[in-house]
């Protein structure tokens, strides 16, 4: 079977089971704001993951600008990576990037041990900034490394990050990646990683943000491109992959997604895709390869 088969499979059950309620992807509260969202149950689906009856978050590429040393760049061995407030460069880059706050709370959960919390596993995330531009790809921004990090999970297998909304750029549908590793001694090499994914937007919170100040070049490459036709969550419209998100532009939002993960299985993404080697980036004129 193929992983875009068994994707398929993974998305057909999954939408029968969308209700299972899992706390960490409740649905947002009322009246929070302009541009918030329907809640997606992040990752409740029917499978052979156990006791737990969930079924591990789909494998994703990694794209061609991972910062993980498996496509150029290398962010994960440089002291300071582990760290929750991406939108700032550290070490010997110091730019900031600017947009709509967002938070992102990820719950990673354990199918080989009956889906309970996996806690003390490694999270890194990175994401493009509001003009479509990846740290250290982009040219516009090849001497930052901002809008990537790691955080650790903690007992109830969650961790959280401080960054911006990203942007919109061409191609692909508004997302965010992510890889889990064993542990943070494990996170300097990238063929550990035991699980990549990613994240997609909820198009409510995306029209919002992207009517704003910054986001400009978004609100056209939204309107080009569906969770249906998109090329990563297109098989099944992101539905173990949607973001639960709640607030508004003014307050900022919060993305939340459950992640379960299952070490009994081997791990089928992180490849760049074909072709898609590092130094250009997103943005106006500059569009990435679409993954």
């Amino acid at each position: 079977m193929t992983l875009l088969d068994r994707r398929k499979v993974l998305g057909a059950a999954g939408l029968g089971l969308l209700g299972f309620g899992l706390a960490a992807c409740a649905a947002p509260s009322a009246g929070s704001g302009a541009g918030s969202s329907q809640a997606s149950s992040g990752g409740a689906s029917a499978s052979s993951g156990g006791a737990s009856g969930l079924a591990e978050i789909p494998d994703e590429t990694a794209g061609p600008y991972p910062g993980d040393g498996s496509n150029g760049p290398d962010v994960l061995e440089q002291s300071g990576i582990v760290r929750s407030d991406l939108r700032s460069s550290f070490g010997e880059s110091s730019g900031t990037a600017e947009g709509v706050p967002m938070t992102l709370e990820l719950t990673i959960l354990d199918l080989a041990n009956g889906g309970g919390a996996f806690k003390d596993v490694a999270v890194y995330v990175w994401h493009c900034d509001r003009d479509g531009n990846y740290s250290m790809y982009s040219d516009a921004v090849a001497d930052q490394n901002y809008l990537r990090g790691v955080q650790i999970a903690d007992q109830d297998g969650v961790v959280r990050f401080t960054s911006i909304f990203p942007a919109c750029y061409s191609g692909r549908w508004p997302h965010i990646h992510f890889e889990v590793y064993p542990a943070r001694d494990s996170i300097t090499d990238h063929t550990k990683a035991i699980a990549t994914s990613q994240v997609a937007l909820p198009k409510n919170a995306c029209d919002a943000v992207y009517a704003t100040s910054g986001y400009e070049s978004s609100v056209r490459t939204l309107a080009q491109v569906s969770l249906d036709s998109d090329n990563v969550f297109g098989d099944d419209s992101g539905a173990t992959q949607l973001g639960a998100t709640s607030g508004s532009v003014a307050d900022g939002y919060t993305v939340k997604l459950t992640v379960p993960v299952d070490t009994r299985t081997e791990p089928s993404g992180g490849a760049a895709p074909a072709g898609g080697g590092g130094g250009q980036g997103g943005g106006p004129g500059n569009p990435p390869p679409s993954n």
